[in-house]
């Protein structure tokens, strides 16, 4: 699949809207764990892209991306990231023993990663980068 990361909010965003009058076949919470789903697949994405723009030496090892996301994009970026990446895996998951996600805890997903996708597109921070590079 080779969906930009917009594309994929933008599913995920249809997948939880319940327009008025059109008939749904999928329960509303394996609606809502499809879209986690797609939001996860696009903050991979939109990370994936930030490194390949900042250096793409770190886009081999998933884990290094966010441990080191704190030193170039900022504290406040990095730790909502980690949050939501976190958030949504646990969504995504299948547990015979939990219920599935609620379509309005997904929804929140979606605002933040949206407005992620949004502070990853403008590349490094400044002021992270040069603390960074004075240690």
């Amino acid at each position: 699949m080779n969906a930009s990361p917009e594309a994929l909010v933008a599913a995920a965003d249809r997948l939880l809207s319940c327009e008025p009058g059109t008939v749904n076949t999928l329960a509303p919470g394996l609606r809502a764990r499809a879209a986690a789903v797609l939001l996860r697949m696009a903050l991979d994405q939109a990370l994936d892209a930030y490194w390949q723009r900042v250096t793409p030496s770190m886009t081999r090892i998933g884990k290094h991306r966010m441990l080191c996301l704190e030193w170039y994009a900022g504290h406040d970026t990095a730790r909502r990231c980690r949050t939501t990446w976190s958030a949504l895996s646990a969504a995504c998951h299948y547990r015979t023993y939990e219920l599935p996600p609620a379509p309005a805890e997904i929804h929140t997903r979606l605002l933040e990663v949206t407005a992620l996708l949004a502070a990853l597109r403008g590349g490094p921070d400044r002021a992270s980068v040069t603390a960074a590079g004075d240690s």
